[in-house]
């Protein structure tokens, strides 16, 4: 897709990008080729755009994803990612709160397509910088608010990466109320894990902490990681929906990936335990609810 798009270059917005789109100019290639590109954008800027589209075919053979995400409006990074998914790490965390002094980073799941990773506080969460770095474009769900900005602020790792926020990506599909909900829209389930929410994790965390569980620590990284591995499957579904708004949608959609095997396992009895103890209860959905802690 990001061969095919136009709208990162200065004066060339979506209504133009269209145009050339419904004049068959669907690449970069393509631009530079026809002579009725001249036509489309007009012959005062064709030498400008020409230039652009010269540059972001070596910045492309680079494989420098900043150079475009920092071109590309908000809406439309979701692009980026054919073309980097080698690249891709997606990405989230578990804490102790909302980002009050206090609290910290209690697990971090990561997953690249191929192998998980996972980091936990007092154990490795230090390596989680080095292992960042190897990465061009992140992948989260509500990342831009919470899980970049805590990072940031607890672990001192600047988090400059080019990034997609499904939450956002999705929304402008219509698909709304949190990743778990956007998840079940979309036809994923969570079998054992199903209900377990941030708030859980939180009770996961204090129960290995505190009560020295590392059953409760293991269905914590099982959420945790559930989250990372399903984000894969949320950012192709997203992608190919977004596809179908353009004129070439067929030639681009892309093989929805099966996830991989889970390393860890949830452990029933704790979770039952904790769903009694700290008032959740299941209603007539499935979905598990919170009654006041």
């Amino acid at each position: 897709m990001l061969r095919n798009t136009f709208c990162h270059i200065p004066g060339i917005g979506l209504q133009t990008e269209g145009r050339l789109w419904s004049s068959g100019l669907f690449t970069w290639e393509e631009f530079l080729r026809q002579e009725s590109s001249r036509k489309v954008v007009g012959r005062a800027r064709f030498g400008s755009v020409r230039r652009y589209l010269e540059q972001s075919l070596y910045q492309l053979q680079q494989s420098r994803c900043d150079y475009f995400a920092e071109r590309l409006p908000a809406a439309q990074q979701w692009r980026l990612f054919s073309e980097f998914q080698s690249s891709t790490a997606y990405l989230d965390i578990e804490t102790t709160g909302m980002g009050g002094r206090n609290d910290h980073i209690t697990t971090i799941a990561l997953y690249d397509g191929e192998s998980v990773y996972h980091y936990v506080c007092g154990r490795n969460l230090e390596d989680f910088k080095e292992r960042i770095g190897a990465y061009k474009l992140l992948v989260t769900y509500n990342g831009k608010c919470f899980d970049l900005p805590f990072i940031r602020n607890t672990l001192r790792i600047p988090m400059d990466h080019a990034h997609i926020d499904l939450r956002y990506v999705l929304g402008s599909l219509g698909y709304r109320g949190g990743l778990k909900s956007c998840e079940r829209q979309l036809g994923i389930e969570r079998f054992e894990l199903e209900g377990v929410d941030g708030f859980f994790a939180v009770l996961l965390w204090r129960d290995y902490l505190y009560n020295g569980n590392p059953k409760a620590l293991d269905t914590l990284l099982a959420y945790n990681i559930e989250d990372v591995v399903n984000l894969e499957t949320l950012m192709v579904l997203a992608y190919n929906a977004k596809l179908q708004e353009t004129p070439f949608s067929e030639s681009l959609l892309l093989h929805v990936p099966g996830p991989p095997a889970n390393p860890f396992r949830a452990d029933l009895a704790t979770l039952e335990r904790i769903r009694r103890e700290y008032g959740y209860a299941s209603d007539n959905t499935g979905l598990m609810r919170f009654y006041g802690v």
